[in-house]
């Protein structure tokens, strides 16, 4: 739309999205330099997926994208936010993600130079979504990007706390 190319990234849909949401191993995001690694069954979902992107993303009208994602999209939405910086360098500055109840895609250390490429990223989390704890933190899977908290702490269970409702319910009260 008029230069900005909008990516929408959904929740989990049945039961290989699930298999994938469960695949902990870790993989190396790509090749570049320096290496970072990454959840193995997200990135295998949006390598799925980039070839039908790339068309989308590499055309020159494109000035400005903004990528959105939920749950199981927002991990989508999470490597989406970094194969737009790499693959559109002219755009970096014009590249703006978010990130709702996503879960923890990167592991290990990441590289400073990582971690600069998403400070336009936005990861909004619920109080107490237990999807933003997953993968745990103690299998070495880290958030990246800036963290913004919505939500009182205790209003929903872990589970209800990520449901798409009480996301709407927090951001209105934000309000």
């Amino acid at each position: 739309t008029r230069g900005t190319l909008f990516l929408f990234f959904e929740q989990s849909r049945g039961g290989e999205d699930w298999s994938n949401n469960l695949n902990f191993r870790i993989r190396p995001y790509d090749d570049m330099r320096p290496v970072w690694y990454c959840h193995a069954g997200f990135l295998k979902v949006f390598k799925s997926v980039l070839p039908h992107l790339e068309p989308y993303i590499s055309e020159p009208e494109v000035r400005r994208v903004v990528i959105v994602g939920y749950s199981h999209g927002g991990a989508l939405a999470i490597l989406c936010h970094e194969a737009v910086w790499f693959r559109r360098p002219d755009i970096r500055k014009h590249l703006i993600s978010f990130a709702y109840g996503a879960p923890r895609v990167l592991y290990g250390a990441i590289p400073k130079q990582v971690r600069e490429r998403f400070g336009e990223l936005y990861l909004i989390q619920n109080a107490g979504d237990v999807v933003t704890h997953m993968p745990p933190a103690l299998l070495g899977y880290r958030h990246v990007g800036n963290i913004i908290a919505i939500g009182e702490r205790g209003q929903y269970s872990p589970v209800d706390a990520h449901r798409p409702e009480s996301y709407l319910a927090s951001l209105g009260a934000a309000r």
